[in-house]
């Protein structure tokens, strides 16, 4: 009997009391592993998260928590050819498993990158700019992200036992949430042996991962609303789910990506003879036949113009014809297995649907030559293209088919093909092939609201484009509709996702000290030490210096124009510049007044501020006339330190006024600051 699969719970790893259900090898239908989930404490579980989990990730700032991940990534990384050699048993051929497994891990990778980048070195995310609630400015109002305090359940779908539980981790770590991870069954055994992987690491902190192998059991019972579960699989079971009391009652967060009938559109402008026809053709066929057509944004219907569907047709089955089905070892395989004989037999009833008003075109479901493999015990299916010529039929619409098949639908013109798309009632994501980008405006903007994603591909983008159905952590995942109405990833979005958004309420002072940012009103330090004598260990949010006044000159205008080459009328043409009713007469250059504010504010010996990378929300608010005079305020806003270096970034707030106390500009000034005094 092969090995029993365990869960891992409460910081330990257990195996089930009884011997399990078998798990076959899609290749050649011999016993992989056996699976159970048997007398598991999944109340457990949910408490372990919350008790210890939770409060060991909530410790750690979003930086933190991100080089723990890139750490965990490149781990993974450096051992994934174990998993490659356990991919195979699931069917998947070694493109298939790059997929699933390198794209699992790379999108651990994006997650740590974009947290250090994007995320503040701190426990607290701030939303938008602060809504000033009283005229005088002394009431405050500031959205904030916190994590909540629960657990992310993630339940995935068979097709991507790697890549469809790291891209669930992967946010919800870097938010602060614990994982509980629950695998398809039939591909629980690759799961498996990947967190058992994450675990031996000791990377992460205890209680932040948890994996059930097997049924779920009464899991959701014991969910609430800090809790939240993302969904990815049928409709059917999301609805299923979404009805769960825990959901409806408890408010239980509940993300769904199901079923998708993705569609990709040849744009009326493309013929046989342009580069971009066999981009279309050369897509379709690896979208059927990646992952044997078993991904979620693979494209089950491709609209076509009514007169171009013979040369599709022609061209697409070229080309499948050439891919050899077998044992996805084998180095001539293109395309291997289904998951399981019961997943290949589902496929097959819903091509005999599909059937019902389309026609097959290539491919034989009762027949396949395989390569390396036989065909009586693996779940191997030929790719099966069908036509559909009744544009009224409803069951392209209706039936997916989740394996190697497509059906060719023709449309009449542009709204004809977006009304078909339409049709899938939502999906996750389509594509537009075309070179016209006028006709590529009306349908994606035709597309958009049935869509989560829309690739518009032509021959300037091919070579870089990463295809139809790559989901890419900086996009978002999901779709509306049929498609589940859900959304993962989207960069820092999949993160917040897992936050509580609060909108908080109170004085300069108060919001400065819950957001570690300084904002107008707040206190200002004046300690006689100029900031920028500061090591970022020294320096204090608020920390302030005042430079000025310095009189701007005709003189200074007249210099600052010639050695520029920045000769507008309002600097240099009196009469013209009077005539504006903006200027009223010659006024100083913006970039002038901004460059004197330097002048006036930085101090020129070595020190801990090692440079200025730049300047944010840089505005001209009064007009500087010549003899006007210059003050700045220098205000330490945002203290960042750099987890991987021995410097961090600092945030100045900058004010500039006249004579008149009057804002001329404000603008935030960024620098790099030693961590610590040089000796």
């Amino acid at each position: 009997m092969s090995r029993l699969l365990e869960s891992y719970a409460a910081g330990r790893w257990f195996a089930a009391e009884d011997t399990g259900t078998p798990l076959m090898s899609a290749v050649d239908g011999s016993e992989v592993a056996r699976i159970s989930s048997t007398g598991l404490d999944v109340a457990g579980m949910v408490e372990y998260a919350r008790t210890v989990g939770g409060p060991a990730l909530r410790a750690l700032t979003f930086h933190e928590r991100a080089a723990l991940l890139k750490q965990l990534g490149l781990t993974l990384m450096a051992g994934k050819d174990e998993f490659y050699r356990l991919s195979a048993s699931t069917g998947a051929t070694a493109r298939d498993s790059a997929v699933d497994i390198d794209g699992g891990i790379g999108t651990v990778l994006s997650y740590a990158s974009k947290a250090r980048r994007e995320l503040p070195n701190d426990t607290v995310y701030l939303d938008g700019a602060v809504e000033q609630l009283g005229k005088k400015g002394t009431f405050l109002g500031q959205h904030i992200y916190t994590p909540r305090h629960g657990v992310a359940v993630q339940i995935n779908a068979f097709n991507f036992p790697v890549w469809g539980f790291l891209e669930k981790l992967a946010p919800a770590f870097v938010a602060g949430v614990p994982s509980i991870i629950k695998p398809a069954s039939q591909t629980a055994y690759l799961t498996e042996l990947v967190v058992r992987r994450i675990v031996e690491t000791g990377i992460l902190p205890e209680g932040s991962v948890q994996l059930i192998s097997g049924s779920a059991r009464d899991l959701l019972d014991h969910l609430g609303g800090q809790d939240s579960v993302a969904f990815t699989g049928s409709a059917d079971t999301a609805a299923l789910l979404r009805s769960h009391p825990s959901v409806l009652d408890d408010g239980v967060h509940f993300n769904a990506e199901a079923d998708s009938l993705n569609a990709s559109i040849l744009g009326p402008d493309v013929t046989p003879d342009d580069p971009e026809f066999e981009l279309f053709v050369k897509q379709l066929v690896s979208e059927m036949t990646v992952k044997a057509g078993q991904k979620c944004t693979a494209i089950r219907r491709a609209l076509v113009p009514r007169t171009q569907m013979d040369a599709v047709i022609e061209a697409t089955t070229a080309r499948l014809a050439k891919i050899v089905v077998g044992n996805p070892d084998s180095e001539a395989v293109r395309m291997g297995a289904l998951a399981s004989l019961e997943q290949r037999d589902e496929v097959l009833r819903s091509v005999r649907g599909l059937t019902k008003s389309a026609q097959i075109v290539f491919g034989d479901p009762d027949r396949v030559e395989v390569v390396d493999a036989d065909a009586a015990t693996g779940a191997f299916l030929s790719p099966i293209l069908l036509r559909a010529d009744d544009r009224d039929a409803n069951e392209p619409h209706e039936i997916e088919a989740f394996g190697p098949v497509s059906t060719v639908i023709g449309y009449d013109d542009t709204a004809d093909a977006i009304e078909l798309a339409a049709r899938g009632k939502g999906s996750l994501v389509a594509s537009v092939v075309t070179k016209d980008a006028g006709i590529a405006r009306e349908i994606v903007l035709g597309l958009a609201p049935f869509h989560g994603r829309v690739l518009v591909l032509d021959s300037d983008d091919a070579k870089e484009s990463t295809g139809h159905g790559s989901p890419l952590p900086v996009l978002v995942h999901g779709g509306p509709g049929r498609a589940g109405g859900g959304e993962e990833l989207g960069g820092i979005r999949g993160v917040l996702h897992h936050m509580q958004r609060t909108a908080v309420q109170g004085s300069p002072e108060v919001l400065t000290a819950v957001g570690n940012t300084w904002f107008t009103g707040a206190r200002r330090n004046h300690d006689g030490v100029h900031p920028f004598r500061k090591s970022l260990a020294e320096l204090r949010i608020g920390d302030t210096i005042v430079g000025g006044p310095r009189q701007v000159t005709r003189a200074d205008i007249d210099h600052f124009a010639e050695f520029t080459g920045d000769t507008f009328y309002a600097h240099t043409d009196p009469k013209a510049a009077a005539a504006n009713p903006l200027f009223g007469g010659i006024v100083a250059h913006g970039y002038l007044v901004v460059s004197l504010a330097a002048g006036l504010f930085v101090d020129p010996a070595p020190g801990p501020v090692l440079a200025n990378f730049g300047v944010d929300g840089l505005r001209f608010l009064t007009p500087v006339k010549a003899e006007d005079s210059l003050t700045v305020t220098l205000t330490a806003k945002k203290v960042t330190p750099r987890q991987s270096a021995d410097y961090g970034e600092v945030r100045w707030d900058a004010v500039v006024t006249n004579q008149n106390y009057d804002p001329v500009a404000t603008y935030d000034v960024l620098t790099l600051v030693a961590k610590e005094q040089s000796a």
